[in-house]
């Protein structure tokens, strides 16, 4: 993933690059004081959150705001525009979705209710700009963004019953999440191979081993990776032979599962 791209001076700041996940256009990350929108069209879903301040704005010359703990999806191709609702203005984080996320037959809806106030959206939608922040976790931000997908849709259109998954499709991924440790895959791969939507493979994975396929192909690297230092290797090698994408990856996630860095967890093992 490119590195953002920071712009601006001091009252404003902007942040902006394209993640490499499929349905994602763009991350976009601003603070503005007095900076307003005109009015505008996007061809791709945008999906906002606002971390301080307050946002007002016109859709399809209707009033509406943007603020707190509620989620903003402004469609594709309809006008709006955008402006500071207070004083010291607002920051903002921003996901575009490619068109085919959330389809045409939800732009009325969302038109009709922009502001969607649902504090478990929002969590996820900050889980994933997180997840976007560093690189070489492209199959938990594939993962989250269906999840996301899937509320949006419930939200806009009435939630529907899912029917129940058979245990063996959860099996075959886990199967090849074992096989693919070290190399990965992508969820839509997993999806395609396995036959499958990647929201409803995602959630027949969750529910028959208590934990999404990202934590559970992360915590399988991290065990190889225990194996690995424990052997004497270098944690600078075991970053890659283990598939994180690099030594500061293997570390994020190793101290998170375990309290410790690599370096450290080594220097343990060899002293005993």
């Amino acid at each position: 993933m490119p590195h953002p791209q920071a712009a601006g001076g001091a009252r404003s700041t902007v942040r902006a690059w394209r993640p490499d996940v499929p349905g994602l256009v763009e991350v976009f990350h601003a603070r503005y004081v007095d900076h307003a929108y005109p009015a505008h069209t996007h061809d791709a879903w945008t999906l906002l959150i606002v971390d301080d301040g307050a946002i007002r704005f016109d859709l399809d010359r209707h009033h509406h705001g943007a603020a707190g703990s509620a989620v903003t999806l402004l469609p594709p191709h309809v006008p709006h525009d955008g402006r500071a609702a207070t004083p010291n203005g607002f920051r903002k984080r921003v996901l575009y979705m490619e068109p085919p996320v959330l389809g045409d037959d939800l732009i009325g809806a969302a038109v009709d209710d922009p502001t969607l106030l649902d504090r478990q959206l929002r969590q996820r939608v900050h889980q994933l700009h997180r997840v976007l922040a560093e690189p070489g976790d492209g199959l938990e931000a594939e993962s989250r963004l269906a999840l996301i997908r899937e509320r949006l849709r419930d939200r806009l259109r009435g939630p529907r019953p899912s029917p129940p998954a058979p245990r063996g499709l959860a099996d075959r991924l886990l199967e090849l999440l074992d096989a693919r440790t070290t190399t990965g895959m992508t969820l839509s791969d997993a999806a395609a191979e396995l036959h499958a939507h990647p929201t409803h493979l995602v959630r027949s994975f969750t529910v028959a081993f208590g934990l999404p396929p990202h934590r559970y192909l992360t915590g399988r690297r991290v065990e190889l990776a225990r194996r690995m230092l424990l052997a004497g290797r270098r944690p600078a090698d075991v970053a890659s032979a283990a598939g994180f994408y690099d030594q500061a990856h293997l570390t994020r996630h190793f101290t998170r599962y375990l309290g410790v860095a690599p370096a450290r967890y080594a220097g343990g093992a060899r002293r005993r």
